[in-house]
């Protein structure tokens, strides 16, 4: 399976997203894409096989993930102060990929019926849901 996570600003869900996956599916290909250098390299730092930066980056990996992950920004354009091109968010939203995106409630975005929750449940149910499509 392989998994993209994009992320972007200090790239903390991505680095979260990326050690709990790396822990709960070993044998995954995991491919960080940072809006931002640092998104990227913090990834990177928490085990992605692979990284990189970027509106071509996101695009181009988007192509042939079979899972794509990351903050529900990174289908908004303008997300992420900006850093969310329409390109990249338009990328991730029409991928073959599935998406499983952190219901996170920042950048004027609120999700009605998605509860409030700390966002290390969040990521657990995100990482929950990607091991179920693996099996």
């Amino acid at each position: 399976m392989k998994i993209l996570i994009i992320d972007g600003q200090g790239g903390g869900i991505g680095r979260a997203l990326t050690e709990r996956l790396r822990a709960r599916l070993p044998e995954a290909e995991i491919l960080a894409v940072g809006a931002n250098a640092a998104a990227t390299a913090a990834m990177l730092r928490a085990g992605a096989d692979a990284g990189a930066t970027g509106e071509n980056a996101v695009r181009v990996c988007c192509r042939d993930a079979d899972v794509i992950a990351g903050p529900i920004g990174i289908v908004l354009a303008d997300a992420m102060m900006g850093e969310i091109t329409a390109a990249m968010a338009a990328s991730v939203a029409t991928a073959r990929a599935k998406r499983v995106l952190i219901p996170v409630q920042r950048c004027a975005t609120v999700i009605a019926g998605a509860e409030n929750l700390p966002l290390q449940r969040l990521l657990e149910d995100a990482v929950d849901r990607i091991a179920e499509m693996d099996g």
